[in-house]
């Protein structure tokens, strides 16, 4: 019998189905700290006051790159010196202490390009949740990971899962589409996410969870969302269980904690309106550093008000978002559709990489060309400026051409101050400046009954 059986919990993938049956957006929070005991607090205090679906271990840099004596170490001299917790390090029994703690599933989430052990010891915990990819837990985070490694490594991750399955429990894998997070073309997120559940499901995956990135353009974001279940009836098997996920706007936030509230709700909305399973909340302190946990549980409560019903009333410009969703889905056919043709796709895909056939904009890996420059169109979508070897057909590059030019977009000689501009996109919405927050961690703090 599965250990989360035993715990008497539902499994993260029970928790997504009967969210996604309700038809409310499940709600998830970022967190992580090094200590155990305070982790254990921090668990527990979001739980007790704000009521998440899911919770997260959001793992250490250290533990990320497999420097485990390096992580067992600083935990050792001074656990605050970690930006995550060291599961590995910490070990199993302990990884059980805090699932047993709570009631809401865990999730890791972490971003290593090889998670073989990080994996087990979450499956010895009695995780059901574990997020990554060998694309997308690699070219955003490693300067010289060899794709043909990290995929590898997973493909190692993925057929466990599928092991797991066969003895019925069903782990959930979330794939990280939302890859360098900030000015993320939708199809470019969505092309890598049906590669890696491809290769997933092909190991024995059974559940998958598809995360996008907010954008910050309403009507795309919500036709992102709703392409997750197309997709998935196109290149995936009709048994296989998938669910769309919403990372909240990942790029510059604002300071002012009224305007940042105001945009943790307007995520929530996309959310519930572009049909997501799951999201994934932000704080109003994101501007200012590692959110506390008082944080934490304020954009948790604000963002559960998306599921009020008294927000049926809202409308949408439903042409607007089946013409976004028609351009979504022709741009990843064109873009995984040659993949998913040849034979092997471990090989194919690091030779596509190669090549610029495929790409991601921002990369850290010297294994992704780069070659992509998004832009944001006069409307505040997100269209491709340059596409590099991106194999997309005259009639798809002529449409972004014409989206870009409507507005009369700069060209090369101010680029660097427009790609600032748009990935300041919020800060020009509220006329503010502000930091960017990405690490998906928290710090923990004592929070006041709200």
């Amino acid at each position: 019998m599965a250990y989360v059986a035993q715990l008497g919990k539902p499994s993260a993938a029970e928790v997504l189905r009967e969210a996604k049956a309700a038809g409310r957006v499940a709600l998830q929070p970022r967190c992580g700290v090094g200590s155990h005991a305070q982790m254990l607090t921090l668990l527990q205090d979001l739980e007790r006051h704000a009521r998440p679906d899911i919770l997260t271990i959001t793992i250490d840099s250290y533990t990320r790159l497999k420097q485990f004596d390096s992580a067992r170490a600083v935990l050792g001299r001074n656990p605050a010196e970690l930006n995550g917790y060291p599961l590995v390090a910490h070990g199993w029994t302990k990884g059980r202490e805090l699932n047993e703690a709570v009631s809401a599933p865990l999730e890791v989430r972490h971003g290593s390009p090889d998670a073989r052990l990080l994996f087990e010891t979450s499956v010895a915990s009695g995780i059901t949740s574990f997020e990554g990819g060998g694309i997308s837990y690699n070219l955003p985070y490693a300067k010289s990971v060899p794709l043909a490694e990290s995929l590898a490594a997973w493909r190692d991750v993925d057929a466990l899962c599928g092991e797991l399955a066969g003895h019925g429990l069903v782990v959930d894998r979330e794939l990280f589409g939302t890859l360098t997070a900030v000015l993320v073309p939708p199809s470019i997120s969505l092309a890598i996410s049906v590669l890696e559940a491809v290769a997933a499901v092909r190991e024995g995956v059974r559940c998958v969870s598809v995360a996008y990135p907010q954008g910050g353009h309403f009507e795309q974001d919500v036709a992102a969302l709703r392409a997750v279940p197309l997709l998935a009836a196109r290149y995936l098997r009709a048994d296989i269980e998938v669910h769309a996920v919403l990372h909240e706007f990942m790029g510059v936030f604002p300071r002012i904690r009224a305007h940042a509230e105001d945009l943790i709700l307007y995520g929530a909305l996309v959310a519930r309106l572009g049909n997501a399973s799951k999201l994934i909340s932000k704080t109003y302190q994101e501007a200012h550093g590692i959110p506390d946990t008082r944080a934490n549980i304020d954009g948790l409560l604000l963002a559960s008000r998306s599921n009020s019903p008294l927000l049926d009333f809202i409308t949408l410009d439903e042409d607007r978002i089946a013409e976004e969703l028609d351009w979504i889905l022709t741009e990843v056919a064109e873009l995984v559709e040659p993949v998913l043709a040849t034979a092997d796709l471990h090989k194919e895909i690091p030779a596509a990489f190669a090549e610029g056939r495929l790409d991601i904009p921002f990369s850290a890996s010297r294994h992704a060309l780069s070659q992509v420059i998004p832009r944001r169109a006069e409307d505040g979508a997100i269209r491709y400026f340059a596409t590099g070897a991106l194999p997309f057909s005259p009639a798809t590059l002529r449409r972004n051409e014409r989206s870009l030019a409507a507005g009369g977009r700069p060209r090369i000689a101010d680029m660097v101050k427009g790609l600032t501009a748009d990935i300041n996109y919020f800060l020009n919405v509220f006329g503010e400046t502000g930091s960017t927050m990405m690490g998906p961690v928290g710090r923990p703090g004592l929070p006041t009954p709200p």
